[in-house]
C-alpha cells in the first residue's frame, strides 16, 4: 500500500525507503526508533516502540524496507506504529524517493526549448556547460520547503526560468537573456549540495558552503564565451537570487522575485 493510500486506524503492510533514522527515549527511558518512510506518493513519521534492538540492526537510514504496522492519528497528521519490518534487498532505494507529479520526459523538453531561446552565444553555450551533465530530475529544489520530491529541482527550476522569459517579454528594457541564462543555472548547485535519494543527504561540500555558493563555482568553471563583464552579472544574478537587497541589476531583482513566486504558487494552501 503506498503512503497516499494510508488512513488512519488501519493495519498495512508495504515496502517504503527509510529517508530519516533516531535512535531517541521516552520520559521514561525507553529507547525508539523514530523514521520518516517514503515512498514515490509521499512520506510519513513512523515509530517503532518495541524490538527496538533487534529491528534497529536490521537497516540503516537511506535503505529500502519492507514494513508490518498500524496507521495512528497524531497531533494534526498521520504516523505509523510499526509492528514488524525487513530489509526489502530487491528494490532500489533511490526509486522510492517522493516523486513529482508532471511527466519528468517534457519538463526536459521545457528545459531544452529554455536553453535554445537564449541567443547570445556565450551565455547558451554556458548553460548548455553548466547543466550537461546534472541531472535535475533525480533531486528535490529544497529538502523541507518547496518542490521537495526527486524532479523538484528540474520542476522548479523550468517554472523560474519560464516566468523570467514571460517578464522579460513582459519589459523588453530587461536583458532577457541574461535573466533566462541566470534563471536556468540558479539552483543548479542543488546537484553539489545532495546525494541520492531518498534521503538526499546533504554532502560534505553542502554543508559547508551551501547551494547558492557551490552554483557560482560550477557556473565560473564552465563559462565560455564570455567575457569578464558578463560573466560577473551572470553570477552576481544567482549569487544574490535569496537576497533581494543585494541585487544590484533589474535581471538579478527578477530572478529573484521570480524564484519566490514559484516556491508560493508551489506550497500556498489554496482553500
Amino acid at each position: 500500500m503506498t503512503i497516499a493510500q494510508l488512513t488512519e486506524d488501519r493495519t498495512v503492510e508495504g515496502v517504503y525507503a527509510v529517508s530519516r533514522k533516531q535512535r531517541l527515549r521516552t520520559r521514561n527511558g525507553a529507547p525508539y526508533l523514530a523514521l520518516e518512510l517514503v515512498d514515490p506518493s509521499g512520506r510519513i513519521e513512523a515509530r517503532v516502540w518495541q524490538d527496538v534492538e533487534l529491528l534497529d540492526a536490521r537497516f540503516a537510514e537511506g535503505d529500502a524496507v519492507r514494513v508490518l504496522g498500524r496507521v495512528e492519528r497524531f497531533r494534526d497528521g498521520l504516523q505509523l506504529a510499526v509492528h514488524t519490518l525487513e530489509p526489502a534487498v530487491d528494490v532500489d532505494p533511490a526509486t522510492m524517493a517522493p516523486a513529482m507529479r508532471r511527466d519528468a520526459e517534457e519538463l526536459r523538453g521545457f528545459l531544452e526549448f529554455l536553453t535554445a531561446e537564449l541567443s547570445h552565444p556565450g551565455l547558451r553555450a554556458s548553460v548548455e556547460r553548466v547543466l550537461a551533465d546534472r541531472d535535475l530530475g533525480a533531486l528535490p529544489a529544497t529538502l523541507e520547503g518547496h518542490h521537495s520530491y526527486a524532479g523538484g529541482l528540474l520542476e522548479h527550476t523550468v517554472g523560474v526560468a519560464t516566468l523570467c522569459r514571460e517578464t522579460a517579454q513582459l519589459h523588453p528594457r530587461l536583458r532577457g537573456d541574461l535573466v533566462l541564462a541566470a534563471a536556468l543555472v540558479h539552483d543548479v548547485g542543488r546537484t553539489l549540495e545532495l546525494g541520492r535519494g531518498p534521503g538526499f543527504a546533504v554532502t560534505d561540500e553542502g554543508r559547508l558552503l551551501g547551494h547558492v555558493h557551490l552554483g557560482v563555482r560550477l557556473i565560473e568553471s564552465r563559462a565560455e564565451g564570455l567575457a569578464a563583464p558578463q560573466l560577473a552579472e551572470l553570477v552576481h544574478c544567482v549569487a544574490v537570487h535569496h537576497d533581494a537587497r543585494g541585487a544590484r541589476t533589474a535581471e538579478a531583482a527578477v530572478l529573484h522575485h521570480a524564484n519566490q513566486l514559484d516556491t508560493v504558487a508551489a506550497t500556498r494552501r489554496v482553500d
